[in-house]
């Protein structure tokens, strides 16, 4: 079996595995509130506090209107996936040369 392949397949399991998130307790690593890290660490950075209302997911909670938990982060994980290789497929084409 080829390398591409495998790495494939490991992404489609990943994807696959996301709902075992819902089986998780308090918030994910890195995906706290101001109020959250507040309680955490006592204070809430200036960056953090002037940047927080910058984003706004396009998946909140990972929840698509009109799907269940699991089919939320299913497609959240695989709509991730997709923009991650799309991004990282055309930063290639651009600086790579083919001197064929």
């Amino acid at each position: 079996m080829k390398n591409i392949t495998k790495l494939w397949i490991g992404l489609g399991i990943m994807g696959l595995l996301t709902p075992l998130g819902l089986l998780a307790t308090g918030d994910a690593w890195g995906e706290w509130g101001s109020e959250a890290f507040k309680d955490m660490v006592g204070f809430v950075p200036k960056g953090l506090e002037r940047f927080s209302d910058f984003f706004s997911a396009p998946f909140a909670d990972y929840t698509i209107s009109g799907t269940g938990d699991v089919s939320g982060y299913i497609i959240s994980a695989f709509s991730g996936m997709l923009l991650v290789i799309l991004l990282t497929w055309t930063v290639g084409k651009i600086f790579t040369h083919n001197d064929e």
